[in-house]
């Protein structure tokens, strides 16, 4: 049997991670050290985007920044997910403004305003370049950093997202903390739309990872996302709620060290015009 003629061969390559942790140079620490966490960690805080921002430095290689969500602080991360990440990457974990170590002044709270803060810590470390995690608002938080400073990360993974504040507020009437900053951090969140025709132009690696029981922004949009946004991932845990990363922390930490260790970049090269087009097992199963 005559074999077809082909006018092309294309090679694929996976390329070498620019954050690899092998040559990633430590963060310093910026700011003053104010104390230790329960686990021994350092804390600090340092002055950015007009207050003082409490975070820890945790782990090593490449960097990657976890943003925490309403109401919580950089003591809520599950401690099996942090250990799993701090093996292969240098966290960086801050306090929301407000929350924690850092303080918050008059300015109203909005996502924009939430975004500036992280970008102002990471300037105050002089990281130019991070991963990103960012759970519940810090993952809305993380789709306007996406959004507004995307040279400035690298991949992202995206966590119990929504794409419209206005019904997360209302599921989150009456259990959350009767606490003035949490009370801003709610009114910030009923004025956040994701600009869903801005999506397509996204081009960070993104992940979302979400429980098909979610209460609070329900699964449909990190599926939106998901759709959007180009060759990004989604996971769903079956029966998983908002709290899905305490409900599954070995689960949850197996799925986001394959999505941040997979660097899925992948290079076509072109080839000998006289090339079978078939890929080379199957043109040698061929009679």
């Amino acid at each position: 049997m005559k074999k077809a003629a082909a006018v092309w061969i294309a090679t694929l390559f996976l390329t070498a991670s620019a954050f690899s942790a092998a040559t990633a140079e430590p963060i310093a620490p910026a700011g003053k050290p104010i104390g230790q966490d329960a686990r021994g960690n350092a804390i600090y805080q340092v002055d950015a985007n007009g207050i003082s921002i409490g975070y820890k430095l945790i782990g090593s290689g490449a960097p990657m920044v976890l943003i925490m969500g309403l109401g919580g602080t950089a003591e809520n991360w599950q401690p099996q997910i942090i250990d799993a990440l701090a093996q292969r990457y240098q966290l960086i974990l801050p306090d929301n403004r407000g929350m924690g170590h850092s303080s918050a002044n008059a300015t109203a709270f909005s996502y924009p305003l939430f975004a500036a803060d992280v970008i102002g810590l990471l300037d105050a470390l002089g990281v130019k370049q991070s991963h990103v995690l960012g759970y519940s608002m810090g993952s809305t938080i993380t789709q306007q950093l996406l959004l507004q400073y995307p040279e400035r990360f690298n991949k992202a993974l995206i966590h119990a997202t929504s794409t419209d504040g206005s019904n997360v507020a209302k599921a989150l009437h009456g259990r959350v903390p009767a606490d003035p900053i949490v009370a801003r951090q709610v009114e910030a969140t009923t004025h956040w739309k994701t600009p869903l025709q801005q999506l397509p132009a996204i081009r960070n690696q993104v992940m979302l990872v979400v429980g098909t029981a979610d209460d609070v922004v329900g699964d449909d949009s990190s599926k939106t996302l998901a759709a959007a946004i180009p060759g990004a991932w989604l996971v769903q845990f079956k029966g998983g709620t908002h709290h899905l990363m305490y409900e599954a922390p070995a689960g949850f930490a197996a799925v986001a060290r394959t999505f941040f260790d997979t660097e899925e970049s992948v290079t076509v090269k072109a080839a000998r015009p006289d090339a079978s087009v078939a890929p080379p097992a199957a043109a040698a199963a061929r009679p």
